[in-house]
């Protein structure tokens, strides 16, 4: 039907409606003598012309009835009620008087009328018209009664809507909504009770549709759902939504990161845009996982330009894809180039002068490093010093170094060699005016080194899952999160601090494991763990402070500082100077010795000296 044929039906009904409310309500009160009076007849005339006004203002005639709810009932109780009113004053103003009792009666039945005829089409539909509709759909719990859930329930029972699920009852931990049933569907218990809910109310789906939960919540919560072996999901955050990147119904599954049990840090973002936006910035690694996810979080601060440096052309490619695919005004410059080629970096930086330098370029393999200790060495090492002294030469602000928990005590030639970059860092912030600061953190998951895309490869393949000891434990912390610490800790450094983000507890590889195992539709027993013993250079747990560097306040929400340790600039010299000229195991050790923190000779001098 057209819309203005549709407009014409509703207005013929509003019409009938109106009189017959009119008209009953005065026979109601003084039966026939008074039908005829010239006083209804007028009434009626200023009713219906009222009514149809407010009805257009309170888009009456454009809601779709079949999906009425309480919403559109609000809207029909101003419309009559306005409608009322103005008939009463022009009563008033034509006749002299005010007829109350009149008014009030026609008012109750225009509503309970008008309310019925736009209703009945829903009642229709839901019982008689389609009833078997929900018959072949899959019978969901809806964990979370407030109004994201009230969303959801809307959303997969409007008609046209090709959901596959069809809502049965709810769970909330709130006590006010026990055996409240909330657009027909019933509150039947709390998270504890999910799994003798599910049997009771033969769930065959469960819904989190709780887009605000912390995520320790979240992982109590799955917990529970995961007894049950039902397929679980959760609603998109209320951002995405608000933002029309997804709909209330495009649930997604639970990711691994949803089950840190830690919440996430967020950024500061006035003191992030005083010294990013409208400022040149060069990202390092800008092809790598943490690279290029610095690369999308800094845009968003609107930086004049953003030079994506690599060494890698395909991954300096899909980033440089990846940002141009958005709605960016400053302009995005490659460059392709090893971070050992001093020349090279000098004259990138001279053609471009950022202000800002995010340094993400490193090897961070554990047992490859182990293998080959040079290459650890000229690129962890030689590579930051080459960067950060031609940072210094060209007068930039604030230079930031990704580093890592094996950094602390390091076990392995990475963790050392990382180390040593940072006591690279910390050097030049004493002879230089740029501040250099460092940002440690642990393992990052789903960036390429992880453990999870290898759990995720392997349970592809059938299993088993890997893992080299049933009590190693691990810091997690997903791409974004990693990232926004990075750019946050250029807001707040000052120059020579090592920033750390409170990572909560840490967690065992065998769970973790567990847990992608399970997130993948399989069972621990289907899959298999296998143990394989740890490798050269891994540690069975990690940290993220020495016990000489541990200052106990936060200097932001989930951030902590290390304190400033004095650097032996000697040890770096000489560890640069016979990269080449010794053997892999003396190597190895001369790499120990130098990023040991005992030595604390204070030489202020340039590393060229």
């Amino acid at each position: 039907m057209s819309y203005a044929k549709r407009l014409l039906l509703l207005m013929s009904i509003d019409t009938t409606i109106v009189m017959l409310s009119i008209f009953f309500g005065s026979y109601l009160l003084y039966n026939n003598d008074y039908i005829n009076s010239s006083i209804i007849i007028v009434s009626s005339v200023f009713l219906i012309v009222s009514h149809h006004i407010f009805a257009y203002f309170f888009k009456l005639y454009k809601k779709v009835w079949q999906y009425a709810s309480v919403n559109e009932l609000t809207e029909i109780f101003k419309a009559v009620s306005f409608s009322i009113l103005i008939v009463g004053i022009l009563q008033i103003l034509v006749f002299g008087a005010l007829f109350t009792r009149t008014l009030i009666l026609t008012w109750m039945l225009h509503i309970l009328l008008l309310g019925a005829s736009r209703f009945a089409w829903r009642i229709l539909r839901d019982h008689y018209m389609f009833p078997n509709e929900n018959k072949n759909k899959k019978r969901t719990l809806l964990i979370g009664a407030g109004s994201a859930g009230r969303m959801v329930v809307r959303q997969i029972t409007m008609r046209g809507s090709d959901s596959e699920l069809q809502p049965v009852a709810f769970v909330d931990d709130d006590i006010k909504k026990m055996n409240l049933e909330i657009l027909g569907v019933p509150v039947v218990g709390q998270v504890k009770d999910i799994e003798e809910l599910v049997q009771e109310y033969e769930i065959e789906h469960i819904v989190i549709a709780i887009p605000s939960l912390q995520r320790g919540e979240v992982q109590k919560i799955y917990q529970e759902c995961q007894k049950t072996k039902i397929h679980t999901q959760i609603m998109p955050m209320m951002e995405d939504i608000l933002n029309g990147r997804v709909s209330v119904s495009q649930f997604r599954e639970v990711q691994i990161e949803d089950l840190l049990g830690r919440e996430t840090v967020e950024l500061d973002t006035s003191s992030v845009s005083s010294y990013v936006a409208y400022k040149i910035v060069m990202v390092t690694g800008a092809g790598g996982s943490i690279g290029s996810e610095i690369c999308r979080q800094v845009v968003k601060f609107h930086p004049n330009k953003i030079i994506l440096l690599g060494h890698g052309e395909n991954s300096i490619y899909d980033i440089e894809m990846d940002l141009r695919q958005r709605e960016l005004t400053c302009e995005i410059v490659t460059e392709i180039s090893d971070i050992k080629d001093k020349l090279k970096i000098d004259a990138i930086m001279k053609r471009h002068q950022p202000d800002v330098i995010f340094h993400a370029a490193a090897h961070k393999h554990v047992p490859l490093m182990e293998r080959n200790p040079e290459e650890a060495v000229k690129n962890n090492v030689v590579g930051t010093k080459n960067v950060a002294e031609v940072a210094s030469d060209n007068n930039v602000k604030t230079f930031v170094m990704i580093s890592s928990d094996k950094a602390v005590n390091p076990t392995s030639v990475m963790g050392a060699t990382k180390r040593v970059a940072e006591m690279v860092v910390q050097h030049m912030d004493t002879i230089s005016e740029t501040n250099f600061v460092s940002v440690r953190f642990g393992n990052v998951l789903g960036s390429r080194g992880s453990v999870v895309p290898l759990f995720k490869k392997q349970i592809q393949q059938g299993g088993p899952v890997t893992v080299t000891d049933p009590k190693m434990t691990r810091y997690f912390m997903t791409i974004p999160e990693a990232s926004r610490l990075v750019i946050q800790a250029g807001a707040l450094a000052r120059g020579g601090e090592i920033f750390v983000l409170d990572m909560g507890k840490p967690v065992n590889i065998t769970d973790l494991a567990k847990n992608v195992i399970e997130l993948s539709g399989h069972t621990v027993e289907e899959i298999g763990i296998k143990y394989t013993g740890m490798r050269p250079g891994e540690k069975m747990y990690e940290e993220l402070l020495g016990d000489e560097e541990v200052h106990n306040e936060q200097v932001y929400p989930q951030i902590y500082i290390g304190k400033t340790l004095p650097v032996d600039v000697n040890l770096i010299t000489e560890l640069i100077n016979d990269v080449n000229s010794q053997d892999k195991e003396t190597l190895k050790a001369h790499i120990f010795d130098t990023a040991d923190l005992r030595r604390r000779t204070v030489t202020k001098v340039n590393f060229n000296q």
